[in-house]
Formats: structure tokens, sequence, C-alpha cells
């Protein structure tokens, strides 16, 4: 029934010009402000909605992936521009980096979390 609907993902940030700001400047996305929030840009797909909500709880789960070529170089680059990755331990332990690397799938990926306290990551899909 929905297989030819079109879609998109969307968000709650608590704070839209902050949001607006870490995700043009420190994720360096395309972000058109609308009267209902923010939209961003993200090459080769869907575009991703980012509404204001007062009580905004983030969630407990990646709610965005942006699939790389190389997770090394996108952690060194979104470090430099201040964004700060997440260190786990036990079954998704990461580097000193914040790279989790999975070597029986052959994937590499590093969580961080916007202005909101969404969690994000940059994953690099076997090749």
């Amino acid at each position: 029934m929905l297989k030819h609907a079109g879609a998109f993902s969307s968000f709650s940030v608590n704070d839209i010009q902050q949001a607006k700001t870490f995700y043009e400047d420190s994720v360096g996305l395309k972000v058109n402000e609308t009267p209902e929030g923010l939209e961003l840009k993200v090459d080769g797909g869907p575009s991703v909605f980012l509404y204001g909500k007062p009580n905004h709880t983030p969630a407990t789960f990646t709610v965005l992936n942006f699939i790389v070529d190389n997770v090394d170089e996108a952690v060194e680059q979104l470090t430099r521009k201040g964004v700060r990755f997440q260190h786990y331990t036990g079954e998704i332990a990461t580097d000193e980096k914040g790279i989790f690397r999975d070597q029986e799938r052959g994937m590499s990926i590093a969580w961080f979390a916007d202005p909101a306290g969404n969690i994000l990551s940059v994953l690099q899909e076997k090749k």
C-alpha cells in the first residue's frame, strides 16, 4: 500500500536556532528554515525534518546515520568542528576516537549527539 508513497524522517529538538547552527556549521548540511522547523538536505537521500518541541526528550537510540566513505576522516573532520564522540564499552566498545569497528560485518560506526541530545552516527559500510 505505501511502497509508492514518498517518505521522510523527522525528530524533535529543544532549540531550533541551536540545531540550525549545529547542522550547518558543525555537520556541514544545507538547512532550510521553515515556519514549522528545519529541513536538512542530505545528498543522495530524502530530507530530514526537525521540529521544535519545548518538552523534548532525546531518543535513547540513533535517530540519523550518515553513510561515509571513510569513518576515520569523518570523525577527524567533525572533531575539528567541535563535535564530541560517544565512547562505549562492552559489546560496542569504541576505540580512543570513539569508533566501533565491527570486524565480523566489516563496518565501522561512531556516534555523537546534537545539541538537543539526539544520537547521530557516521557509518562506513563494508566495501
